[in-house]
């Protein structure tokens, strides 16, 4: 019987064609270094099969749903801040 690894969304996250990510980008406390790490990532990255835009949004929604019910209250608010300086750094 086939059974699945309980971190098959940290293999997403390393492996994924979206992006390159910088280790532990997403561990990081301050959400603007967090957008632009992502945004740089994505704008550089040869592996993604959208716009940097996409990619970049994709990946950090991803992590958030993927993690949510295991982060807490404040790292979700801080990752959740660093959308909302993607969103600017990508307009």
């Amino acid at each position: 019987m086939f059974m699945a690894t309980k971190k098959w969304s940290a293999k997403v996250t390393r492996t994924s064609d979206a992006m390159d990510l910088k280790k532990n980008v997403f561990k990081q406390s301050d959400p603007q270094k967090i957008a632009r790490s992502v945004k740089n990532s994505a704008t550089q990255s040869n592996r993604r099969k959208s716009t940097p835009k996409r990619s970049a949004m994709s990946m950090l929604s991803f992590y958030i749903n993927r993690a949510g019910k295991n982060l807490s209250p404040s790292r979700k608010k801080t990752l959740e801040k660093a959308k909302k300086e993607l969103r600017k750094l990508l307009e």
